[in-house]
């Protein structure tokens, strides 16, 4: 009955050992295979990689030009802005001297139509001549 126990024990171990086998073999195969895999995708996603970084060099230079022109075109309104304020300050010189001259030149006007006003009333207040005929005598003279 020894006999029976150590025959089975040792089927009982061959087949254990055969599992094992087995499962270095699987294990074996499947590591070929992961490794066939990796090799698969590093190849595919290499160019993919190229092209992300292509693209992102790309990007990088187009912020790089919109900066620059977002600059440029922010100095350009400033400088035109500037352009602006000079051009409204000669503008309010050219029209705003001769309307101050204009100004002068209407108060002198005004003036002498003052002076002219008051001499004119200056005169009425003298004594008037007797040659001068007065107003009854004149109406006498209206026909109509």
């Amino acid at each position: 009955m020894t006999d029976v126990w150590l025959a089975i024990i040792a089927v009982a171990v061959a087949v254990m050992a055969a599992i094992q086998v087995g499962a270095i073999v699987l294990g074996l195969r499947l590591a070929r295979r992961v490794d066939q895999l990796t090799t698969q995708v590093e190849r595919d996603i290499k160019p993919l990689l190229h092209n992300l970084t292509t693209i992102s060099a790309e990007a990088q230079r187009a912020v790089q030009l919109a900066t620059a022109q977002v600059e440029r075109a922010d100095r350009l309104f400033g400088d035109l802005a500037l352009s602006a304020e000079r051009t409204m300050a000669l503008a309010a010189q050219f029209v705003g001297g001769p309307a101050q001259k204009g100004v002068a030149l209407f108060a002198a006007a005004r003036a002498a139509m003052s002076a002219f006003r008051d001499l004119r009333e200056a005169s009425r207040r003298r004594p008037r001549d007797h040659r001068m005929a007065s107003p009854d005598d004149e109406e006498s003279l209206f026909i109509g």
